[in-house]
């Protein structure tokens, strides 16, 4: 009897991977890549056998993921939203803590038509999710990395959503004078890891791209630069809202606060811990 059946190879495969927390689930998304089919596949045919081309292509998937290489990375996709989006090196892989930034400014702003812009926006994970859910809103996504503007864009044309743009600019740097105290909300999740910091040498982070990732003054200067930079761009009375560390939502409120931002805030995600910090343009 062949041991090359699907149940086997997953569990062969799963033993392989010890260093993973979701081991069964990363072989089951790889196994599937390979044979394009969904995941209720493992539990309708356990006995289905593979063929040796199919198993090559697998073990190929299979030791990028055993040398620590994301999933996301492997397979070309990760969700966001429940919107399919392409993902590529050159970009943070969208996470679902972030989806608490989308939820925040979907309450917050009861508003029939909006204008918003999403800082850093890689994948377009953020900006594609707002507008999707708010078709009367303008967004506009906002990348430094040229690789990332293309990749949002082709997101974009991919999942068909019209109200969206994405251009290539240092934070608001280059960004069309149009967009200048015109914003209802400005969004962002930035680079905010000191560049100290021992987790950046383990897990996916380290085939992450480190410009997302690091950010000078411990971590906070480019959340300096957003909260400045943002007073031209927002309305009076507007939302500036900013994802950073479980450890400095103190120092952010202060940060906005210094800026003569209003009732700054944080909110902690669904593990507990501060996630984002939301606050009020100067009236």
């Amino acid at each position: 009897m062949s041991t090359n059946t699907v149940a086997n190879v997953v569990r062969a495969s799963v033993a392989r991977l010890p260093q993973s927390d979701t081991a069964t689930l990363d072989v089951q998304v790889l196994l599937a890549t390979v044979l394009n089919v969904g995941r209720s596949f493992f539990y309708t045919w356990p006995d289905k056998l593979l063929d040796e081309d199919a198993l090559a292509k697998f073990e190929q998937l299979l030791l990028r993921r055993i040398n620590g290489e994301p999933i996301a990375y492997i397979v070309g996709e990760q969700e966001f939203w429940s919107l399919p989006l392409k993902v590529a090196p050159s970009t943070l892989i969208p996470r679902p803590e972030t989806e608490l930034l989308v939820e925040t400014i979907l309450d917050k702003l009861q508003l029939e038509s909006a204008k918003g812009i999403d800082l850093g926006t890689g994948t377009g994970a953020i900006a594609l999710a707002l507008a999707s859910e708010q078709p009367n809103w303008q967004i506009l996504g906002v990348d430094f990395n040229h690789d990332a503007v293309e990749l949002a864009s082709k997101n974009k044309q991919s999942l068909s959503i019209d109200n969206v743009e994405f251009v290539q600019s240092s934070w608001l740097s280059n960004v069309d004078p149009k967009w200048l105290n015109q914003c209802d909300f400005i969004v962002s999740n930035p680079p905010y890891i000191d560049k100290k910091d021992p987790h950046l040498s383990q897990g996916d982070v380290r085939f992450e791209p480190s410009s997302a990732l690091v950010a000078d003054k411990e971590g906070l200067q480019d959340i300096i630069d957003i909260a400045q930079q943002s007073l031209n761009y927002l309305k009076p009375d507007s939302l500036l809202l900013l994802e950073h560390g479980f450890e400095q939502g103190e120092a952010v409120r202060s940060i906005l606060t210094s800026f003569g931002y209003q009732h700054a805030a944080t909110l902690k995600d669904l593990a507990g811990l501060d996630r984002i910090t939301f606050a009020s343009s100067p009236k």
